[in-house]
């Protein structure tokens, strides 16, 4: 028997106008998606977040079985783990994400005198700017304010890393996207430590908004990547192996730091990102597909990208959740079929640190047909009148005997 999670993240929706009412999922054609619904059981999962604070690392955590209150300090430390950037427990890890600020009133790229009330967060992705250029701009800021307390190192996109050595770990720190379109000043770090942390910022502003990179980005058109935002902070703690747990060898496939790292934090083998070039949907699958072969369990995370993410377009949505059950359940679903029995676990959440996910848990590689025609959305999940089952518990039930 294989096993295989696949964590869809942000999929999950609530219902739209512009959908006449439905959800992304009630709108998107999903045949592979509703195949596994009704070939299986579908009901809902509780993330239990406790109030642990950013983003979609949580749900990964708790679909693997670790409780996000005690292992998942903050999406740092596990980005750590996936880039191989070596932390121990007394070191504070944030998430050092390339935003694009303005003054009030002002275009992105105006001039700023200070970070505070009269800057507003105006893109939260740095204007989406490309890993290239990113990591011209972090090796910047890490020739220039790094130390042998601080250090900054490169990751994917907007989202790189700063490790504190020996830091402080209570300071209270915001996650930019929750900000964006309003002033900064509420939002800069407070508590302990967070002086450290605003002068730090101060100073990549001034460093970033005249650097060559942002000059041409604004040249073409492109919002300039003009500051570094520290947030996801968190301390490195050690998970309990779950191939050890569960007696299996297994992998996990992501294109994303956060959910590759936590994979890794949990004793599982890392898919070399080169295996995932382009991070396409078949890449995926296909990297899965292999795997399986090899191990007993695969975990898969894929979500929708950024550009979906942030659109306005609740259209784009729909046609990303069509292109992710066209390209990427489909082949996945069709090779294991050939491979032999298996038994599957998916899950969609709302790409929120904490709620209600909804999934599809079953048997495959038998034959047989489906006994229903229920579709894998969320008034379908919530209809079942199952009560919904805590997620940090459910990977006992994929790995059960019988």
């Amino acid at each position: 028997m294989k096993y295989v999670i696949v964590h869809a993240g942000g999929m999950a929706d609530q219902p739209h106008q512009e959908l006449g009412g439905r959800t992304p999922l009630q709108a998107s054609a999903t045949p592979y998606l509703d195949r596994l619904a009704q070939s299986g059981e579908l009901g809902q999962l509780v993330i239990p977040a406790n109030g642990v604070p950013h983003g979609s690392g949580v749900s990964g955590a708790a679909i693997l079985g670790y409780d996000p209150k005690k292992f998942y300090q903050g999406p740092g430390p596990v980005e750590a783990a996936s880039l191989g950037v070596s932390v121990t427990e007394h070191d504070v890890v944030y998430r050092c994400t390339m935003v694009t600020l303005r003054p009030e009133g002002g275009k992105p790229g105006g001039d700023i005198k200070k970070l505070g009330s009269q800057v507003i967060m105006d893109d939260a992705t740095g204007g989406l700017i490309e890993t290239e250029e990113a990591r011209e701009l972090i090796e910047a800021i890490n020739e220039q304010l790094g130390s042998e307390t601080i250090q900054f190192y490169p990751g994917t996109g907007h989202r790189h890393l700063m490790v504190w050595v020996n830091g402080k770990p209570r300071a209270v720190c915001v996650d930019p996207h929750t900000i964006l379109g309003r002033s900064i000043t509420d939002a800069l770090p407070t508590g302990d430590g967070a002086d450290i942390l605003r002068k730090l910022m101060d100073a990549s502003y001034f460093i970033l908004r005249d650097h060559p990179v942002n000059d041409e980005r604004i040249a073409a058109g492109k919002k300039p990547a003009n500051c570094v935002w520290l947030w996801g902070e968190g301390r490195a703690v050690m998970w309990p192996s779950l191939p050890e747990t569960y007696g299996v060898k297994g992998s996990v496939v992501a294109t994303s730091d956060v959910h590759r790292g936590i994979g890794i934090c949990a004793g599982l083998d890392a898919v070399d990102p080169d295996r995932l070039a382009g991070g396409g949907l078949r890449e995926k699958a296909a990297a899965a597909l292999e795997e399986c072969v090899k191990k007993d369990f695969v975990y898969v995370h894929a979500s929708l990208t950024d550009e979906i993410v942030h659109s306005a377009d609740i259209n784009a949505k729909v046609r990303g959740i069509e292109a992710f059950d066209q390209n990427f359940v489909g082949p996945l679903i069709e090779g294991l079929d050939k491979q032999g029995p298996y038994r599957y676990l998916v899950v969609c959440d709302h790409g929120k640190a904490e709620g209600i996910a909804l999934y599809a848990f079953g048997e495959g590689g038998k034959g047989g047909a489906a006994s229903n025609d229920r579709r894998f959305t969320e008034p379908e999940a919530q209809a079942t009148n199952m009560p919904a089952r805590d997620a940090t518990k459910f990977v006992n039930r994929l790995f059960a005997n019988g």
